[in-house]
């Protein structure tokens, strides 16, 4: 099936570019000594002796240790990926008419292999909102969401603040001070990518999977959006739009969370509970096991401390709870939604769903990405997000037939609530 990858073969490619810059300065090398002993060398003596020595050794080099040294890295970060083999792709940016030359085919691959799909079918509009045609994904209908996602700021740079009074007034360490401003930073950074970030939004040319179209001789249907509903999706009546496995809208972050935003979701919450505990922690050391004057707070900080802690402790226990609400989300397979409905029948007896595995939150790219807010990269992009598109399907059909990509237009969305023929052809009657 497809798959959506990126090059992760950035450490591979530095160790690959020093090894070509010193196969350089070698063949530079073994020039100047030839001209220097030109006249010193016997006449049956070839030039380029040297020179081949010095190629046969880089090639040894990149065999022997280059190779494996990659090999590692991948193992280490949990890559997946390698760009030597997998790096194979179409380029929809190729001019023919310029180069005067097609471009090269990739290889066939087989059934269930996977390959890089570098279209790019995001909207280029600028504008904001959360229909298909806007650039940036911002809900800006909700009022009271937009209050408290800037309340969480405001909170925030707050307790950033306030630790930053108490590095400038001695009152604690300044690497300390330094270790919490980092922590908000990131906290904020999980928040405005998780209310930036399209949470999975289902197109209105959105088709069932192959193993769905096999397995069910009938498909859900959004009777809002009048499309294809794939499994464990919702109508947010707040953004208007279906998200794919989605688990709640969260009023903080103006946004659902769904499978496109739910790694940044957790990052923020696992930021903003080690922002609480740590300044619980700085707090109560500072109360209950300090006694000495230089462990005094200056008088005008004391009182924003307080405030601080009534806040830290809000905070902490309010993201305990959500922590672990995600975590039994993810431990089930169960939503938010999903299981308050399946309570509220006394279904939950009945559940079959299976776990979800942690390289649908945080993609393949590695260990070394989780901890930051980048949108993660699935092995398989329409498996994660329980649907496929016909553009889709068609670059996949021209990848497997070593076709030139065609330079087809993109299929418009039906204006009205209809649904466009694309989607009919590949629904059941």
């Amino acid at each position: 099936k497809l798959s959506r990858m990126e090059n992760l073969g950035a450490e591979g490619q530095k160790i690959n570019g020093a090894v070509a810059n010193a196969a350089l300065e070698g063949t530079a090398e073994s020039k100047l000594s030839q001209q220097q002993n030109s006249s010193s060398q016997p006449d049956d003596v070839p030039n380029g002796g040297r020179g081949q020595k010095i190629n046969e050794r880089v090639q040894s080099i990149d065999r022997k240790v280059v190779k494996p040294a990659q090999s590692c890295l991948r193992i280490f970060c949990g890559c997946e990926y390698n760009s030597s083999t997998d790096r194979l792709e179409y380029d929809y940016t190729y001019d023919e008419t310029v180069k005067k030359k097609r471009q090269p085919l990739p290889r066939i691959r087989e059934r269930g292999e996977f390959y890089v799909d570098s279209y790019n079918g995001e909207p280029w509009a600028c504008s904001f909102g959360t229909n298909e045609e806007s650039g940036i994904w911002m809900n800006s209908g909700d009022q009271a969401g937009t209050i408290m996602a800037a309340l969480v700021w405001l909170l925030m740079l707050y307790s950033a603040a306030t630790v930053t009074l108490l590095t400038i007034t001695e009152g604690i360490p300044p690497i300390l001070g330094m270790i919490y401003n980092f922590l908000c930073f990131m906290a904020l950074s999980c928040h405005a990518k998780t209310s930036f970030t399209d949470p999975g939004s289902v197109p209105r040319s959105s088709v069932p999977q192959e193993n769905q179209r096999r397995d069910s001789a009938s498909h859900s249907m959004c009777g809002q959006c009048q499309t294809f509903k794939p499994p464990m999706s919702h109508h947010c009546r707040i953004c208007n739009r279906c998200v794919s496995r989605m688990d709640h809208h969260c009023p903080w972050m103006n946004n659902c969370v769904g499978a496109a935003n739910l790694k940044h979701f957790l990052l923020f919450l696992l930021y903003t509970w080690t922002c609480a505990a740590y300044s619980l922690s700085l707090f109560g050391w500072n109360y209950f096991f300090c006694a000495d004057e230089d462990c005094t707070f200056h008088v005008v900080v004391v009182h924003l401390v307080r405030v601080m802690t009534v806040l830290c402790i809000g905070a902490f226990l309010f993201t305990s709870s959500m922590l672990m609400n995600v975590c039994y989300g993810l431990m089930t397979g169960i939503g938010t939604i999903d299981r308050l409905k399946k309570k509220a029948t006394n279904t939950m007896s009945q559940s079959d769903e299976e776990p979800i595995p942690l390289k649908d939150v945080f993609g393949i790219e590695g260990y070394h990405t989780w901890p930051f807010p980048i949108d993660p990269v699935f092995d398989d992009y329409d498996r994660v997000m329980g649907y496929s598109t016909p553009q889709r399907l068609a670059r996949e059909q021209q990848h497997m037939e070593r076709k030139t990509p065609a330079n087809t237009p993109d299929i418009v969305p039906a204006p009205t609530l209809e649904l466009p023929s694309c989607v009919n052809d590949f629904l059941p009657v």
